[in-house]
């Protein structure tokens, strides 16, 4: 049996201890698992280890915006494959899931047998969905281009962004990730010039784009 390492991310205590449950029983008690339970979290695991067969990624949690979690990973480590896991369960937002880069969804009423079937599926390289593809709901070309945006940032700059959209000032971010004033405006600035954008409230907007995407409507 394969040994792998998998990175549970999700804010719920006890639905990540189902995981853990149904991926150990599904693949051995060799498999190495880690749970975070937000955004920054999770950013410091891949900090200290890239090399991930597999990030479980809730869809909702803290420090994400919507999709700005998996937009933000597939731009930082295309090569980790990721799943999404979430309650909410639309089709629009399984497809918005594809588009925006995830190998599979995994709605959170699934099964215990289905969570193991899917991962297992994963990890061997395919792909898991719960419905087919509709062409009702993909992604236009405008959101798509923002996603690309949002993509660049490194993982300090999307922090800082979320931190910005949090109605943060510039003192108060420096002090939150212990770095200076200087090196926040310089991050801001970077920030404005990837997202294309002259002011907090406009990138902000763009963040908040990817977010307005994981509501159903």
């Amino acid at each position: 049996m394969n040994k792998y390492d998998i990175l549970i991310a999700d804010d719920h205590p006890l639905f990540r201890g189902a995981l853990r449950h149904a991926l150990l029983l599904g693949l051995g008690p060799d498999t190495k698992l880690v749970e975070v339970d937000t955004i920054s979290n999770l950013e410091k695991s891949l900090t200290e280890k890239s090399d991930w067969d597999l990030v479980l990624l809730d869809l909702n949690m803290p420090g994400a915006y919507g999709f700005s979690g998996l937009v933000l990973l597939r731009g930082q480590y295309p090569k980790i494959p990721v799943v999404m896991i979430s309650a909410q369960e639309e089709p629009s937002i399984v497809s918005r899931s594809r588009e925006f880069g995830a190998v599979g969804f995994i709605p959170k009423s699934s099964p215990l047998e289905t969570i193991q079937q899917a991962i297992q599926q994963v990890l061997d390289g395919d792909v898991w969905w719960p419905y087919p593809e509709s062409a009702d709901d993909f992604v236009d070309e405008e959101t798509k281009e923002t996603s690309a945006k949002l993509a660049s940032l490194t993982p300090q700059q999307f922090r800082v962004l979320t931190m910005v959209c949090d109605g943060l000032l510039n003192k108060q971010i420096a002090y939150d990730l212990d770095v200076s004033e200087a090196t926040v405006k310089a991050h801001i600035t970077a920030i404005f010039r990837k997202l294309g954008v002259r002011t907090r409230t406009q990138a902000a907007l763009l963040l908040q784009q990817m977010e307005s995407l994981a509501q159903f409507k």
